[in-house]
């Protein structure tokens, strides 16, 4: 099995056509029904998801080399693990799609495919005509998020992760590990039938070795049913008559289950750490006194704590608090429909007889509000507490505030992200517009001429929309402009030149 990747990445690196098969590329038209990628796709989207599994292939191998021929103590093991985890595209039902592939390091671990950045916003799942509701979510900082709870005093969720907050910690005490446990068994995502089957393709990997040093030498001492291979390679969801379609003994789906929770802690471990949680960007540097901001960059940081009130909910730590930039709640920003959304196609079932979405073009994402009626979510998580369920209402078209680091992380000046989450917004500026100007500047259609300068599209969802902390800022042009400039400053990897180092 050692060779398993090298030849992989030697192939990818070889080739500039497409890796996967053609019955992986996104098409048309799916079995039952029509879809939005006809005409949408560029002629380059091929080879841009093929550069991208080669790099992070090429990733995986390195680290794989790593630990051949470095000596690693405890934590650099854990950390190193959970590196080669989210690197592994063989833990998807298809084997063609890693956690990193919506989540790579050049864009602030999200989204890396300018093409979908600008069209669809989420990626294609393992089964390559799957597309979730939702833009990746950068987990940059993602460990640092407190187990989900309520603030009865403050009428607020703080904690978990993922957009809606369903990763909530409390199995594991740990959001950013059941964040990690979500994607694989999401029929959009990574797509395996059965949990066991992570469990099942990590045992045949390159790394099992390293996993047995970590977590223990009788991890994948399970006894697997002869047809494993055939049911991990049947994209999910189960039937519903068979929830969990890899048949064990009970002592070997709890060592199964054991291998899911280990998954999860090791890629929260190596989230944890410098690689990707630094801590080094200009704004850090200027904190520790080692440089300065240009006059642009400090008017922005003075309107992000004042005029613009940013720092309400991206906060930038009080007193022994790291700074973050979110405080861990969710808000219903008041951002427009993305009618880009691949998602509003998936009504019809597709040619596994999955349809990820019955509503169709009337779908609505109504956020945290839909994880707290304890709807069971792709990714199987649950509302852990029956009492939430009453707050539902008050949370409808509620998201999770993300943290601004990172924000303006990209490969080239040019590069094109999406924000929010359903992507609406292409770049900063629109974003702190939309902040300064959405209860000022009237109301248009999707594709106005205007849209996004001078007016903006209705709500996707108008309930509960915050009206305190945004809407009518009263920001100059340059005000806003300033604001983008200090955004920016969040961006880690930050050389600090010698000629600008304070004194």
């Amino acid at each position: 099995m050692g060779t398993r990747l090298v030849s992989g990445v030697l192939t990818a690196l070889a080739l500039s056509t497409p890796l996967t098969s053609a019955s992986d590329q996104p098409q048309s038209t799916t079995a039952a029904g029509p879809s939005n990628l006809a005409g949408k796709m560029p002629p380059s989207f091929d080879q841009e998801v093929a550069r991208v599994v080669a790099a992070l292939d090429k990733i995986e191998a390195d680290t794989l080399s790593q630990v051949e021929h470095t000596q690693l103590d405890r934590q650099a093991q854990v950390r190193t693990l959970g590196k080669l985890l989210l690197f592994d595209k063989h833990l998807s039902v298809n084997q063609n799609e890693a956690c990193s592939f919506c989540h790579t390091p050049e864009t602030g671990f999200t989204g890396p495919i300018q093409a979908l950045n600008q069209t669809t916003v989420s990626y294609p799942g393992s089964v390559r005509t799957r597309f979730s509701n939702r833009k990746p979510q950068s987990y940059m900082y993602a460990p640092f998020a407190p187990v989900l709870h309520y603030n009865a005093l403050q009428g607020d969720f703080v904690g978990g992760n993922f957009w809606d907050m369903r990763a909530s910690g409390y199995r594991l005490q740990n959001p950013s590990a059941e964040q990690a446990q979500g994607p694989p068994t999401n029929p959009v995502e990574m797509g395996l039938p059965d949990s066991a089957c992570l469990a099942y393709r990590i045992s045949q990997a390159p790394y099992r070795k390293l996993f047995e040093t970590v977590w223990g030498e009788d991890s994948f001492t399970i006894q697997w049913p002869p047809n494993v291979e055939k049911i991990c390679a049947t994209p999910g969801p189960p039937p519903a008559t068979d929830e969990y379609p890899v048949h064990l003994s009970a002592a070997d789906r709890a060592r199964s289950d054991r291998v899911y929770d280990s998954f999860g802690l090791a890629v929260s471990a190596y989230e944890f750490s410098p690689e990707v949680s630094p801590f080094t960007s200009k704004y850090d540097a200027v904190q520790a006194g080692k440089d300065q901001f240009t006059p642009q960059e400090k008017l922005g940081y003075e309107l992000f704590r004042g005029k613009a009130r940013c720092n309400e909910c991206h906060r930038d730590g009080g007193p022994g608090e790291e700074p973050l930039f979110t405080d861990f709640t969710a808000s219903n920003l008041g951002v427009p429909r993305n009618p880009g959304l691949q998602y509003y196609y998936e009504g019809a079932p597709d040619q596994h007889g999955y349809s990820a979405n019955p509503s169709g073009n009337d779908y609505v994402d109504a956020g945290v509000g839909h994880f707290l009626r304890k709807l069971k979510s792709l990714s199987g998580q649950l509302n852990p507490d029956s009492g939430w369920i009453e707050l539902a209402p008050h949370f409808d078209g509620k998201f999770q505030v993300p943290t601004l680091r990172n924000v303006d992380m990209r490969p080239t000046p040019d590069f094109v992200k999406a924000y929010m989450h359903n992507g609406y917004f292409k770049n900063l500026k629109e974003v702190v517009h939309f902040y300064n100007t959405r209860d000022v500047l009237p109301r248009c259609a999707p594709n106005d001429p205007g849209e996004k300068i001078t007016c903006w599209p209705a709500p996707e969802d108008s309930t509960n929309l915050n009206k305190r902390q945004l809407g009518n800022l009263k920001l100059t042009d340059q005000e806003e402009d300033a604001l983008v400039a200090f955004l920016k400053t969040l961006t880690d990897d930050y050389k600090i030149p010698n000629q600008t180092a304070a004194k």
